[in-house]
Formats: C-alpha cells, structure tokens, sequence
C-alpha cells in the first residue's frame, strides 16, 4: 500500500522524508516533487529499482532514465569528458530547468536503459528534491506519468497513473512550473540543445554564445 506525505506540513515532510530514503535504499519508487513537474525516482545504482521504474510508467529501455543529483560536486563521480562549457551551464543555470547529456564515467556499475554511454543529468531547483538527494544520493527519475500520458503537475495526478507501484508519495502541493526541462548535450566540443523547454535558446546562448540546435 502506498504512503503519501504532505510535505507543507513539517512533521509529515521529515517523516515522509525518512521513509521515501528508506524505500529508496530498498530498491523502491517514491515520487516527488521538482521545479517542473513531479518525478518517479530509484536508486540510480540499483538496477532492478530503474527496471521497476520503467515498467511502472510503461516505458522501454530506448528511453533511458535521466539522474536527478542534489549537488554540482556530485557530477566529479559521475561524468567524464566535461568540457569548460558544460561546467559554464552549471554555474548559470543549476539547480534549474537545464538537464545536460554528457558521457558518465565508463565504471559506473548502473543500467538507466540503453544510453550508449551517456546520461541525462540535472539538479531540481527544489527543496524537497534536494533533501532527499542529498540523503540518498543520485536519483533515477523520470516524469511521474504513464508514457502517453501528460506530465502530472500535482501529486494526485501522479498517484492516480501510478497507484501503488509506488511506495512512497512526497506531495508538495503543485509544482512552480510545468514546462519541462531544457536538454543541452555536451558530449561534443560544441554544446547541442536538444529539446527547448524552460530555458531558451537566447538565455543559453548568453552563457554559450556556440550553442547549436539540433534538427
């Protein structure tokens, strides 16, 4: 049976807090709250938590799991190849609505899916997402929806696609904003912006006046 928690409530967001970590270090799915939209989250590193992930929301392993990350110094573990551009976006835009394609460190023993060799990586600017990373570590979270279905905004949006597949529900009321994030891959010596979304091609490109489109 799932748990829900009102994160607006402070006794029920430490206790909904400590139990959503706990399932996550079970191999379980909670769903959260972010600056976009809710996500479903596992322990990037538990292999069989992202499979349940992507059976949860119907979805296959062509669409790997982005990493959800509670602090820029977390990226030193995980990436590799990262050029000063890349870290230029860090430094504007994060925490925010920018999640950046980059080559993860060929060690790493995680299964997002088929990724070839990279992973989608941002940090939430949000404060229940951001304790419960720093808690538990990087996360693999993906849109808390049926794939198909839109993006939920609230958490009983949320709930009523994924019922008690999850076990852990964070309900931050509705979340700041509902476009999703700006995906910029940086795998390459110049960096490509992949899907518009909350950050603009014009704000990017302040920051990294060669940004390219891609097609």
């Amino acid at each position: 049976m799932a748990r829900r928690y009102d994160c607006n409530d402070a006794t029920d967001r430490t206790s909904g807090l400590r139990e959503a970590a706990s399932a996550i270090r079970r191999g379980e799915l909670v769903v959260l709250p972010t600056d976009t939209v809710y996500g479903i989250g596992a322990d990037a590193f538990n292999s069989e938590g992202v499979a349940d992930l992507l059976d949860a929301k119907g979805r296959g392993r062509n669409m790997p799991t982005p990493v959800l990350i509670g602090s820029p110094n977390t990226l030193h573990g995980l990436v590799t190849d990262f050029s000063e551009q890349a870290w230029e976006l860090v430094d504007a835009f994060w925490p925010g609505a920018l999640t950046l394609v980059a080559r993860h460190q060929p060690s790493l023993q995680w299964d997002l899916g088929d990724t070839r060799g990279t992973v989608a990586i941002r940090m939430p600017l949000h404060p229940v997402a951001i304790e419960l990373l720093t808690e538990v570590g990087p996360m693999a979270v993906s849109s808390a929806n049926l794939t198909g279905h839109p993006s939920p905004e609230d958490c009983d949006a949320a709930q009523g696609m994924l019922g008690d597949s999850v076990s852990v529900y964070l309900d931050g009321g509705p979340t700041p904003g509902i476009v999703p994030s700006s995906i910029v891959d940086v795998t390459g010596t110049t960096p490509v912006l992949l899907r518009a979304g909350a950050l603009s091609v014009e704000e990017l490109r302040k920051v990294v006046p060669d940004l390219e489109v891609a097609n």
